[in-house]
């Protein structure tokens, strides 16, 4: 019975006491998530997935998939409609947030949200965005303005034309494009829109915490632990805060402990300018660690002196040991390739990815046990192989009945 019918029903039927329960009744059903039939269904998938109404025979076929017990296939149909707009818009509104520390949709289009739609385009294993070498650039036929280290004149063009970012991107080797090492490439994080955001000035720890925000859904907040070692904070955090120690002993230590051993991947690399932030660049001095690392070393002049680029994960013991590190992983090394590798390869990363993109096809977080159950089998099955694009289509499934 639908709505209609049952307020009628309830007008004609019932009176008093009966009419307000069943009444209640009522709302209950209407209140509750309306499953649809098969084409409304594959109208929401596409929706949520494309942002922008099916042509009637693509939900004549969408309809047709989930009728056939195949609603995967629909959700895939809506990511690679012709239009484009998965690509375009929706993942590009997902991913544009983590290149920026405004965390603004409204930042321009840039290498590092062009490397993150390419990938899951392509379904390329998502745990190696941060460590890849790889760069997504425009075609070669487009006639747009050559990659440039010191300017994002290429990607500029690419959105000021409006162009289908399903069809115009194309994989290429960071380390060819940029002219970095292969072994200093990590994925987006060295890309040099991240290098813009994150590098810049500071102390590149603003690399780490963002990092933490958009790859491990975590902010220094919410992992704080005092119970590690302090012996790898650097010389510029003051062990005496306002003269008093406790500051340091039950705060500063919780972020720095295991930000700073972390942190110290990117001693190498600094983002350079001469007046405009918009003309700088990605600088890599292997060998030599880059001077803001230095920044206020007589406030604590007996503290931690970077000597080099090797990094600890102290966090796989203690309290954020719950992160699930991968055993198989080192939990140390050098540089921010096998750093970009430790996160990637954690169940926290894993975690993060697919609640994000529940949040962005489900239109809310996950809210009961029936949400945290689907996130679990996401997760699970994003681990398999690590595809995004996956994750997008069976959790519009998932929510094809809301």
């Amino acid at each position: 019975m639908n709505a209609g019918k049952q307020r009628r029903w309830i007008s004609k039927r019932a009176s008093g006491a009966q009419r307000v329960g069943t009444l209640a009744m009522m709302l209950l059903v209407v209140a509750s998530p309306a499953q649809g039939g098969s084409r409304e269904q594959a109208k929401r998938i596409h929706d949520r997935l494309n942002g922008s109404p099916p042509t009637a025979a693509l939900l004549d076929s969408m309809q047709t998939d989930i009728d056939g017990s195949n609603p995967l296939g629909a959700a895939y149909k809506a990511i690679d409609n012709a239009n484009g707009n998965f690509y375009s818009v929706v993942l590009k509104n997902l991913v544009t947030p983590w290149t920026n520390r405004d965390q603004t949709v409204y930042a321009p289009l840039n290498d590092y949200t062009a490397t993150v739609i390419g990938m899951v385009r392509d379904d390329l294993p998502f745990n190696t965005v941060l460590s890849a070498d790889i760069l997504y650039v425009g075609r070669s036929s487009l006639g747009l303005p050559a990659y440039s280290t010191s300017s994002n004149d290429h990607y500029a063009q690419m959105e000021a034309q409006g162009l289908n970012l399903k069809d115009s991107l194309v994989s290429a080797q960071q380390s060819a494009v940029t002219g970095l090492p292969a072994a200093a490439t990590a994925g987006v994080l060295t890309s040099r829109a991240a290098a813009r955001a994150f590098f810049v000035a500071g102390t590149n720890r603003a690399m780490f915490r963002f990092t933490m925000i958009n790859h491990m859904c975590s902010d220094l907040q919410q992992v704080m632990d005092t119970t590690r070692p302090t012996d790898r904070i650097r010389q510029d955090v003051s062990r005496s805060p306002g003269g008093d120690s406790r500051v340091f002993l039950n705060n500063c230590v919780g972020c720095h402990s295991g930000m700073d051993p972390m942190a110290q991947a990117f001693a190498y690399y600094d983002y350079t300018f001469a007046s405009d932030e918009a003309t700088g660049s990605l600088k890599y001095t292997p060998g030599t660690v880059a001077d803001k690392y230095f920044h206020n070393n007589t406030t604590f002049a007996p503290g931690f002196v970077t000597p080099d680029d090797h990094w600890e994960n102290r966090w796989r013991a203690g309290p954020n040991s719950l992160m699930g590190w991968d055993p198989t992983q080192p939990g140390s090394g050098s540089g921010a390739k096998s750093l970009g590798a430790e996160f990637g390869a954690s169940d926290q990363f894993a975690q993060c990815q697919v609640q994000k993109v529940f949040k962005s096809v489900c239109l809310r977080p996950p809210s009961d046990a029936g949400d945290r159950a689907q996130v679990g089998t996401l997760v699970a099955h994003f681990k398999q192989g690590y595809s995004l694009k996956k994750v997008f289509a069976e959790t519009a499934v998932y929510c094809m009945g809301d």
